[in-house]
């Protein structure tokens, strides 16, 4: 594995590969704006791909989208008209990831988005998931909180698709537990105090409030509910599943009870652990690059899209050759017909009227012990 596969073009503009590659990619993340917390990780993971993936030599184009989803949709506009990708991945952030989802529909071009986006019926036709759905890790924290005696609890998340997704998720199994949500408060990726929504929820005393926030943006609600003197369990998403969690919030953030992917805690899995190989050999990938303890969810992502197409490009590549539109087709029946795909968060089986793939609760709850992540058993 060589030891980086891009070279900078300018600021917000990275490629890799001095030589012509065969399969084209494109991809798009928040490398400035709100969610640069957690596209800025993702990059570095894609900068450790290995050069060949699925037996051919690919060629990736890297744009920033600043957050913003009408940039994402340009960035994959240009891809596809000027680039003449095979593939989109991204966005890491939810409401740009479905700005792509709609230009891959619209061209016909397959895109692995980065974020759980929840869309239409029909409207993922050409997009496929890698991380776990938010149904999945609301699932498991619903479990914790039953487990952990909860009997109220409050919301307080992004107002935008990712928020409104978690709350529809949460609430449902909030609901079918018995646990009734008591408060709901909303705000921007840009907002830099919550000050007034979290004194309502601190007023109406909940045993628990979600947060829905991501990376770094996580860390101001967290921190302005123990300013207010909540004494309650604090949930986060696997959205805000990076250091930057503990890194910025410090000892306000001990506690804090984390969905995650198994991989940010690989190493605390039984031996027997399913997803402990391939999670270990992404740590020891990851962090021989960028340091002990630098692994995240977000980066795993990123890795686990090589580990998907390792496995469907061969497959695509018996029916057509890269840069034609016979094989953006392959790829996309590749995707819906290649089963037991093993990445860092589970086994994925996407099928024509399932584009998550995930079969199983593989998602777990992590504590911060100490300034660290512990596999809360």
């Amino acid at each position: 594995m060589r030891k980086s596969i891009f070279t900078t073009i300018a600021a917000s503009v990275l490629a890799l590969s001095t030589a012509k590659a065969e399969v084209t990619i494109g991809i798009t993340l928040p490398l400035t704006g709100p969610a640069s917390g957690i596209g800025i990780p993702m990059q570095n993971a894609f900068k450790i791909w290995p050069e060949v993936v699925g037996g051919e030599k690919i060629r990736m184009i890297l744009l920033d989208d600043a957050t913003d989803p009408g940039k994402g949709a340009s960035n994959a506009r240009r891809f596809i008209a000027e680039d003449k990708v095979d593939l989109l991945i991204g966005s890491v952030a939810t409401p740009v990831a479905a700005s792509v989802a709609e230009v891959a529909l619209d061209t016909k071009v397959p895109q692995l988005a980065m974020a759980p986006v929840a869309l239409p019926a029909g409207r993922d036709a050409w997009t496929f998931r890698v991380p776990h759905s938010n149904g999945l890790m609301a699932t498991a924290i619903v479990n914790h909180m039953v487990k952990s005696g909860v009997k109220t609890a409050g919301f307080l998340g992004y107002a935008d698709a990712y928020g409104e997704s978690w709350l529809i998720e949460a609430k449902a199994r909030m609901d079918k537990a018995g646990i009734k949500l008591v408060g709901s408060e909303r705000f921007a990726r840009s907002d830099t105090a919550v000050t007034a929504q979290a004194l309502k929820l601190a007023s109406a005393n909940p045993d628990a409030i979600l947060i829905v926030a991501s990376g770094s943006g996580a860390v101001m609600p967290h921190l302005a509910m123990i300013d207010r003197g909540f004494k309650g369990k604090l949930y986060q998403t696997h959205g805000a599943a990076t250091r930057d969690l503990i890194r910025l919030g410090g000892k306000g953030v001990e506690g804090a009870l984390v969905s995650s992917s198994p991989v940010v805690v690989a190493d605390q899995l039984p031996t027997d652990h399913r997803l402990k190989q391939e999670g270990m050999r992404f740590i020891q990938v990851y962090e021989k690059a960028y340091g002990a303890g630098s692994r995240n969810a977000l980066s795993a992502h990123a890795w686990d899209a090589y580990l998907i197409l390792d496995k469907v490009i061969p497959v695509a590549l018996k029916k057509a050759r890269p840069g034609t539109i016979e094989f953006r087709n392959a790829l996309r029946d590749a995707l819906e017909s290649v089963s037991g795909i093993t990445i860092t968060g589970g086994v994925l089986d996407y099928t024509s009227s399932d584009h998550w793939g995930y079969k199983d609760n593989d998602p777990i709850i992590m504590k911060v012990v100490n300034g660290d992540y512990k596999l809360d058993q």
